[in-house]
């Protein structure tokens, strides 16, 4: 599974400011104030769980699963074209369908200072004057293990992807078409308290 421990932190700290600011509001509010901020719960709640708790990827032998905001896609691996990563990561089908990994983002700063680990790495294994190379196959194995460490968390979670995209592709259970289902049990509670909300704002 992966998911995004930044988006994770980010929703743990948001929840929280909301239940605080919203539970005072209906303890201590008055008039309409408690009716309003249990409507902005309801309505924020759902929204900011969808955007920065639920975001996963569940990948295994057989097929991916992604679990976006507001969307679940389960993909085949038969049916994937392309895992590709830019500005940010994306599984493409073979019917030419785009989904964007919104657990796994893509921090430009991250692979920045990876691609600067990586250089230094490399400036010094040749300042050490090819040692590296006498060391035959561990020395190989060390450079690696050193290269993958490197790589920003994103990049290292995409091509565990497309390792496994590759060696199972083929494989007779990982045929079969692609699901898209909606995440009702976000878009329900966040459409009624919106509705709520409007409600109770124009009724004055």
């Amino acid at each position: 599974m992966y998911r995004s421990s930044a988006g994770i932190a980010g929703g743990v700290v948001m929840l929280a400011l909301v239940g605080w600011l919203g539970i005072d509001a209906i303890v201590a509010g008055e008039g309409r104030t408690p009716w309003l901020a249990l409507a902005a719960m309801i309505l924020l709640v759902p929204l900011i769980v969808s955007l920065t708790l639920r975001p996963a990827v569940f990948a295994g032998h057989e097929q991916v699963r992604v679990r976006n905001p507001f969307r679940v896609i389960t993909l085949p691996w038969g049916q994937v074209a392309t895992l590709r990563s830019g500005y940010s990561n994306e599984v493409l089908t073979v019917a030419g369908t785009k989904y964007q990994l919104w657990s796994i983002p893509v921090s430009l700063r991250a692979r920045k200072r990876a691609n600067r680990r990586q250089t230094r790495a490399a400036a010094g294994q040749e300042g050490r004057g090819g040692r590296g190379a006498l060391g035959g196959g561990l020395g190989r194995g060390g450079a690696a293990s050193g290269d993958a460490s490197a790589r920003a968390g994103g990049d290292r979670a995409m091509e565990d992807l497309r390792e496994l995209w590759e060696a199972h592709e083929k494989d007779e259970n990982a045929q079969g078409e692609v699901s898209v289902r909606w995440a009702w049990e976000i878009l329900g509670p966040a459409a009624a308290g919106a509705v709520v909300l409007a409600i109770l704002l124009a009724a004055g």
